[in-house]
Order: structure tokens, then sequence, then C-alpha cells
């Protein structure tokens, strides 16, 4: 793995300490609460987090998307559902203006959203939609110089707080000459009539991070919140999917090393049989596969994030980057858990949370089935 340069080190040590020191204490009470951390989201945003990958002149920090996958293993590390929330808002909310808009609509949304004073949804998955979002039923029909959106989704983050500004949403908008669905990619503003934030999930896991079904009843918007190229949404999105899975590869290579950290200190303090549980091989060699883990998690996500810097194809790496570490995340996560004992099953220990938030690692943004399929196909098969 290569040695980072000095000013990603600088971000890295930054952001670790903010982790440490704002995150991990407000994020107990949150995820018990199960209530989001606008105090420490508006903090991220005067740290310029959620404006790392952006240029300046739409508010930006000027960096990239390495950075802020840096950023976003260390926010993992202690609390996957703030992690989660800054990954949403930049690599599912904000880049598709960045990448798809006009410069209106990049002028009119980037600066909030880069500021973090603001967030957005990315309005993908179907109740019949997940994996297969080729089966997108949600329609937006032009009437004159507006849009009319209808159709429901779900698990949509960052879609309903107070500080939700607008959600992109995929919409079918006609039929191509071979028969399958025309996909646009529309913005439909918070407060529009006829589009709702349902009440919040209640999650297994990620208590504080904000997930919502939306509905969509006769939605009009105008017909310049058209989103990129008509009938590109579809393809749009896919692009967006591959750089939101070097992200939350980065999120769930964080908390796979948190559970390493968790189970190092705990191991060097519990004692069962007159010594250190650390000094029994069981429990060392236990530790040192989940280290091992997190290790290869963090080589697969560098190397994904440094072909898509180059420009180059990365999506296969992309697909092993988020599919390896999201299992480093959920295997770490039991092994903290059965080193812990006990305690392991307790809220109030970070491996109790990881152990709940993990799995849905394995889910989000392309399930495992479909990272092996990715990467089956990447082989040519």
């Amino acid at each position: 793995m290569p040695e980072l340069e000095e000013h990603y080190q600088d971000l890295k040590s930054t952001v670790a300490e903010f982790a440490d020191k704002v995150v991990a204490p407000a994020s107990v009470e949150h995820d018990r609460n199960h209530t989001f951390p606008y105090e420490v989201v508006a903090k991220m945003g005067e740290m310029g987090l959620f404006g790392l990958p952006f240029p300046e002149e739409y508010g930006g920090m000027g960096g990239d998307y390495f950075a802020l996958s840096l950023a976003l293993e260390e926010l993992g590390r202690v609390d996957q559902s703030t992690a989660m929330t800054l990954e949403a808002g930049v690599g599912l909310g904000a880049m598709p203006i960045y990448h798809f808009g006009n410069e209106e609509q990049k002028a009119t949304w980037l600066p909030d959203l880069a500021a973090g004073t603001k967030l957005a949804g990315f309005g993908l998955t179907e109740p019949g939609a997940g994996s297969d979002a080729g089966a997108t039923k949600t329609t937006a029909k032009r009437d004159g110089d507006e849009w009319v959106v209808n159709g429901n989704k779900q698990f949509i983050t960052n879609s309903g707080t107070d500080i939700t500004s607008l959600v992109t949403v995929t919409a079918v908008t006609g039929v191509r000459d071979n028969g399958k669905k025309a996909i646009s990619t529309i913005i439909v503003p918070s407060g529009t009539p006829g589009f709702t934030a349902e009440p919040a999930y209640d999650k297994v896991g990620w208590n504080s991070s904000d997930t919502h079904p939306l509905t969509f009843a006769d939605a009009r918007v105008p017909a310049e919140n058209l989103l990129g190229e008509e009938g590109r949404g579809y393809a749009n999105f896919l692009s967006i999917l591959d750089e939101g899975r070097v992200a939350i590869a980065a999120v769930a290579t964080g908390a796979a090393q948190g559970c390493v950290d968790e189970s190092v200190k705990y191991a060097r303090e519990r004692e069962s049989m007159g010594s250190k549980i650390g000094s029994f091989q069981a429990i060392a060699f236990k530790i040192a596969r989940m280290e091992a883990r997190a290790h290869t998690a963090r080589c697969a996500y560098y190397e994904a994030a440094r072909l898509m810097l180059a420009g180059k194809p990365f999506k296969k790496e992309a697909a092993i980057a988020k599919m390896v570490a999201s299992e480093a995340a959920m295997d770490n996560a039991r092994d903290a858990t059965q080193i812990h004992g006990g305690y392991g099953f307790m809220n109030e220990y970070p491996v109790a949370r990881h152990y709940r938030d993990s799995k849905i690692l394995e889910i989000g943004e392309g399930t495992t089935e479909v990272q092996l399929m990715l990467i089956a196909r990447g082989l040519g098969l």
C-alpha cells in the first residue's frame, strides 16, 4: 500500500481527531434516540468535508474523491451513520448535479451542498426496483413547461432532514426505439407540492442516518429541472454508483478497522483465568485475521480510487473494493462481538453498534451478488 502524500495524511489525521473527539461521543446518544446529528453535520460542513471533491468555483475545497474516501474511512471507524450522511450527501446527492448538471443547475444547488448547509438525496431504489433498477416504474411526463412526477422511491438517504434541499429522481420519460424504457433524471426540490418524504424507517442499524420512503403524486417541477440528457438517467446513475462503491468501501474499511481497534483495546484490558485475554492465542489470532481483512479492504479501495482519479476503467475494481470491504466489516463486527463476550451485546460498546450497522454495507449501493456479477462481467464472463 503506497504511503500517503502529505496533504492526504494531514486530512486523514484531522478527520481522525474530529471523529474521536466529536463524532464518537455524540453518536452514542443519536444512535440511542434515533436522531439526526445536525450539530455534527454542521461542524463537518465548517471543516469543508462536504466540499472535498468539488472545485472552489462551486464552493468546494478543490480536492478529489480519494480525499473524500479517506475522510469517510475515519468517520466510519467510529460511527457509520455519520459517515453515510457524508457519503450519501456528497457521492449520491451532490455528485449527480456536478457531473450532469448544466452551469445554472450547478450554480443554484452546489454551493449549499458543498458547504454542508443543505443535503440532497439520490432517488433510485423503488419497492419493485432494487438491484434491477431498470424496472423503474416512477414516471415523469412533460406537460408544457413542466414535468409531472408520479411514483414511489424507498430507502432514500438524506431525503427527509430539515436541511434537505432536493432529491434527484430517476423516472421513465418515454420509450426507446427498441421498446425499452427511456429513463431520465429529474431534480425535485424539497417542498414541491405532491412530493412527500414519508415517516422514517425503523431500522436495525444506521439509526442516526436519515432514511425515508418517498411519494410523488402529480409533483410538478419546471422543465429545466431535467438533469443531464433526456433518456440518459439510468446510465448516468450507474456511473454514480461506480464512484459510490469506492466511497462506501472506504466507510466499510473504517468500520472493519474500528472493530480491530476496539478488540485490541479490550484484549489488553480484559482478564480471564489470571491473564489478559490478548495473551491467548485464540484471541490474538482472531484479531490478527481482523487486521488482515481491514488492510486488504483498504488496499482494494485505494486501488479503485487510483484508477478512478487516473481516468482509467475502474468498475471491476470498485466492485471488488465494495465487496471485500463490506464483508470485512461484517466479519470483523461478528468477531469483535465474540471477543467482547457478553459486553459485545451491550449497546454501550462500539462493537455492538458496528454489529448492527455493518450488515447493510453488504446490501446498499449494490448487493454482494451484484458486485460478483460486475466482477464476472469484468472478466468477460
